[in-house]
């Protein structure tokens, strides 16, 4: 762990940088709370040992900073001191120190206030980490891994937004499975959950990084192509097409499923007032298209302005 001093004694600083390295922390010393400050600004250390009285800014107000900025995490700051009073230490605390040391320090005491900064942090990271899992299941479809239809619907209204304020087309497709319900009659659910999990791997793997990818429902996919005219997203659909047509899925038993898919293509063009379900309604009719023809192709809509 990283830790950053602000002390303006040369002898505290030093004394302080040595005894922190040879228990094995990396440390950033500087002689104020203006230089600790800039340094915050450039890298991100979370535990801080300040002095209280410096020139320039002192521990009090860099406390007040640390505290008033808009981090992406919490910072535990340590105030050393030579105030002694409850109201000073008080004083200190309020100003957003966590804790606090009295000069001459006592080694195994500064030892013990680490550890509780560090178990502080360490739970604050397993919190922010137990928060993005419940948002990534809150956002993704369980089978497949990508957006499900709520979070999809939000990431599509917002590119559709942009691409209007920005004048720029975007196309969105549907892909349905064929014979998707042949799959699960003949071979069972495990296979068909697998054809699902593959269609979508190969889907992402085959689209460009900024495209979005999620489960509409069902074995049907729904792909917003941004800043994609109709000639670029057809070109686009049929790879997907091409990609799943080549897919063989182990059913097990030793059996491979060979599978294909539809894809309806519908573009919007610069400051278009259509809505989303409009346009996901041309999708759908032109995946319909696809059927009707014999499957295993890919259909434009209607563009519209």
């Amino acid at each position: 762990m990283k830790i950053l001093i602000a002390e303006d004694s040369l002898f505290f600083r030093n004394m302080l940088q040595e005894t922190l390295e040879k228990w094995g922390y990396q440390v950033v010393a500087t002689g104020d709370g203006g230089e600790a400050w800039d340094v915050l600004q450039r890298e991100d250390i979370r535990l801080i040992i300040t002095d209280w009285i410096m020139p320039g800014m002192d521990g009090i107000e860099l406390c007040r900073r640390i505290r008033g900025a808009d981090r992406p995490g919490y910072v535990y700051i340590i105030m050393l001191t030579a105030k002694g009073s409850k109201e000073e230490v008080v004083n200190g605390l309020s100003a957003g120190a966590d804790d606090y040391l009295t000069k001459p320090f006592d080694p195994a005491e500064l030892q013990a206030r680490l550890a509780i900064g560090q178990r502080i942090l360490h739970l604050e990271q397993r919190l922010l980490e137990a928060k993005r899992k419940i948002e990534e299941l809150a956002s993704t479809d369980p089978l497949t891994g990508l957006l499900n239809r709520r979070t999809l619907m939000q990431r599509m209204e917002a590119e559709v937004e942009r691409a209007r304020r920005e004048r720029q087309p975007i196309s969105v497709v549907m892909c349905d499975i064929d014979h998707f319900k042949t799959v699960n009659d003949a071979y069972g659910h495990q296979a068909g959950d697998a054809v699902l999990r593959e269609v979508a791997r190969c889907l992402v793997s085959a689209c460009r990084s900024y495209d979005i990818v999620g489960r509409y429902g069902g074995e049907e996919f729904l792909i917003v192509f941004p800043g994609t005219d109709a000639c670029e997203s057809m070109a686009i659909a049929e790879r997907l097409r091409a990609k799943v047509a080549s897919l063989l899925v182990n059913a097990g038993d030793e059996q491979n499923i060979q599978i294909t898919a539809s894809f309806g293509v519908a573009t919007v063009r610069e400051e278009s007032a259509e809505s989303i379900d409009a346009l996901i309604g041309r999708a759908d009719r032109a995946l319909y298209c696809a059927k009707s023809k014999g499957r295993n192709r890919v259909c434009l809509g209607e563009v519209m302005r």
